[in-house]
């Protein structure tokens, strides 16, 4: 484990009581996380943060194992063992496999994965490697899951990069 870039926040440090419990209610064990006591260093960065974060988790129709697969593809790609390694726990959870989990880790999708798994997967690697995706995909996408989960999927994606990003940038 490395040492973060930044201070990160230490219990007992000033924060706003709100704010510290709306981390803690969306932690299980109801405990910050390195991430969370980096962006506690901004008291308006920590409040959007974890809101958009809520309603990823909590409020989106799409099956919450596409969600996390999304998430361990996107940390592979950035190389964020962080996020791997408390997302790995949640897919298998959520219904995902150690032998899929596994294969996310691969550079090409495994035969493993069925027809939306391996779209999700081609939204992930396209936006994250290229921001551009693919009009076919999302097309494919829309047919098998409509508009809403598609959005729901391109957001997951994007906000988890976001995540990534910070955490990789920060030694987190």
């Amino acid at each position: 484990m490395t040492t973060p870039r930044v201070t990160p926040w230490q219990d007992g440090d000033p924060v706003d009581p709100d704010l510290l419990n709306a981390i803690k209610a969306r932690r299980p064990g109801g405990e910050p996380i390195g991430i969370d006591r980096v962006l506690l260093n901004s008291a308006p960065l920590a409040t959007g943060w974890n809101e958009l974060m809520v309603r990823l988790r909590q409020e989106f129709s799409l099956n919450l194992a596409y969600r996390e697969l999304i998430m361990l593809r996107v940390a592979w790609l950035n190389n964020a063992e962080f996020e791997w390694n408390v997302h790995y726990p949640a897919y298998l959870d959520a219904g995902g496999t150690a032998e899929k989990a596994a294969a996310l880790r691969q550079p090409s999708a495994a035969a493993m994965f069925d027809d939306i798994e391996s779209l999700l997967i081609q939204l992930t690697d396209q936006s994250t490697r290229n921001v551009t995706v693919e009009e076919a995909v999302i097309l494919a996408l829309k047919k098998r899951l409509g508009d809403k989960e598609t959005v729901e999927a391109v957001a997951t994606v994007a906000a988890y990069n976001m995540v990534s990003r910070f955490l990789v940038a920060l030694a987190i």
